[in-house]
């Protein structure tokens, strides 16, 4: 039998979990490295996804508690979509990404994951970073160590979101 070691996991498993919004809490609580909050304005944050679809996964999400994006004030929609410009052009210049996936689920219908509170999703992508052991093996490999992609992206994101 084979092995695949993912010792990262093991936080998921064994920490202590949020009560109600984790994005609301993540909001209260910026300024805790931990969060991996790469920049907030009075609005909205950025901040790196926890469980990402691919290295460099970034989300930008709104203060404003809702998951209905007709109920985000104009200033709150406008001002994420600026991020989600400003954080595309950060992931394509330093991660280096070739693409950018940007994009909302909303609703469990829809594919949301937290559902509850509506985010942007800015995935970086590059050729040939799906591979076979995804379809065969319900498994995705992560070529990469995510706490020096927050870091790496962390000390060059006040270059990008002004």
């Amino acid at each position: 039998m084979e092995h695949l070691y993912a010792p990262w996991r093991f936080e998921y498993v064994s920490e202590e979990k949020i009560q109600g919004c984790v994005f609301c809490h993540i909001s209260k609580n910026k300024d805790d490295e931990k969060q991996q909050v790469l920049f907030s304005d009075e609005l909205c944050y950025v901040v790196m996804n926890k469980f990402p679809y691919s290295p460099g996964h970034m989300m930008v999400i709104p203060h404003f508690h809702t998951d209905n994006i007709e109920d985000l004030p104009d200033d709150v929609w406008h001002q994420m979509s600026v991020r989600v410009r400003q954080g595309v052009k950060l992931l394509k210049e330093q991660m280096p990404a070739q693409g950018v996936n940007i994009g909302m689920n909303l609703g469990k219908a829809a594919g949301a994951g937290i559902e509850q509170h509506v985010h942007y999703h800015m995935l970086p992508r590059w050729i040939g970073d799906t591979n076979f052991i995804t379809t065969i093996a319900n498994t995705r490999v992560y070529p990469a160590n995510f706490d020096e992609i927050f870091l790496k992206i962390k000390s060059k994101a006040k270059d990008y979101f002004l």
